[in-house]
């Protein structure tokens, strides 16, 4: 099914920001989440990839014109695979006013297949970001039908854990070898290395924990400050 894609040149060489947060931390409110994604876009940001229907729906209704790239983290019983695994969770998402839904694209075992997930966002009308581990994971995704792949999940599946991301060889790969735009995410955690991917070809770069992750910067600190403090 053809889709309008006449929102990707807004995303071209842009720095989008990932606003997540866990679920037990305070600033998970969908207050908190949408402020710090009005401050991102305030200074700068080109985008936001959010998660929930919830965090989605409050921050399109405060950016309306801002590109939200949306997903919706979800666990089923016997299988690894959580990032919108579902026709019904990537529907949720579409009707909170995600433009692009986020589905875990990797080779895993997996509720639903790829391709036919892919053509029920189409019908929706929204694009399709496929994260994707490796090269055989992003080609088969685009073969499904994915508008944009991203390096999401390199060095989080049990094939790249020994890898540390940012996965610039499977981004350079993966530019060669797929006919759409590639994202990277993960592991961006200077703007030096934003630039180097974008440098290398990049579609645009996804940022989370280097600018948003307040838990995660936390227990960074924590763990190696507090030991000296006992």
């Amino acid at each position: 099914m053809r889709v309008d894609n006449s929102i990707l040149p807004q995303l071209k060489s842009q720095l989008i920001v990932s606003c997540q947060a866990p679920k037990d931390s305070p600033i998970f409110a969908k207050e908190i989440i949408g402020a710090i994604a009005q401050a991102c876009v305030k200074r700068g940001a080109g985008g936001l990839r959010l998660d929930t229907p919830e965090h989605v729906e409050y921050s399109r209704n405060k950016l309306p014109d801002i590109p939200i790239i949306g997903l919706w983290k979800r666990e089923y019983p016997g299988y690894q695979v959580y990032i919108t695994p579902c026709w019904e969770d990537a529907k949720a998402i579409a009707q909170a006013g995600a433009d692009i839904i986020a589905i875990d694209a990797t080779l895993r075992k997996r509720p639903e297949p790829v391709a036919q997930l892919v053509e029920q966002i189409h019908r929706l009308g929204k694009l399709v970001m496929a994260d994707i581990d490796s090269l055989e994971s992003a080609i088969a995704a685009v073969e499904a039908g994915a508008d944009l792949v991203g390096t999401t999940l390199y060095g989080y599946t049990d094939q790249t854990c020994k890898f540390s991301p940012p996965g610039y060889e499977l981004l350079a790969q993966s530019i060669a070898n797929v006919s759409v735009g590639v994202i990277c995410e993960g592991g961006i955690a200077t703007p030096e290395m934003a630039k180097k991917a974008l440098d290398m070809g990049a579609y645009c770069v996804v940022v989370g924990n280097a600018i948003t992750g307040i838990d995660l910067k936390m227990e960074t600190f924590s763990s190696i400050i507090s030991p000296q403090m006992n």
